[in-house]
């Protein structure tokens, strides 16, 4: 009876793992189309955003006209993932780097799981330089 419970949480932590590598993937997929609503269906009620000088905790709405705003002025040539870190206690934090036509940003975004939900709680648009 107790290796079938193992079996059973070992199954749902592998499948938990591949549902948040499909989130990044998803996620990414939404910053290279610079679509705010794509990026901001993935936020928590209230997020924890900086946007270059703009930094508070943003409700998801607000947070999407920032970035909409960042992406008027910012129009995506691409991203890449530099680094995703292991996962540890449901949370997760994802590094890239997003270049724009005004030049090169760092990106940062917090996730944490939570039952089978997995959502960003921290999201970061940085100059390089930072």
């Amino acid at each position: 009876m107790k290796i079938k419970a193992a079996f059973i949480l070992f199954i749902i932590s592998i499948s938990s793992f591949a549902f948040t590598i499909d989130v990044i993937d998803d996620i990414a997929a939404a910053i290279r189309s610079g679509n705010p609503k794509n990026i901001s269906k993935f936020f928590i009620d209230n997020i924890d955003l900086k946007v270059i000088e703009k930094e508070d905790v943003y409700s998801k709405q607000q947070a999407e006209m920032i970035l909409k705003d960042f992406f008027s002025k910012h129009a995506v040539k691409s991203y890449t993932v530099a680094h995703k870190s292991q996962p540890k206690a449901g949370s997760q934090y994802v590094i890239g780097t997003l270049e724009t036509s005004n030049g090169k940003f760092r990106t940062y975004f917090l996730l944490k799981t939570t039952g089978t939900q997995t959502l960003i709680q921290q999201f970061r648009i940085e100059t390089e330089n930072e």
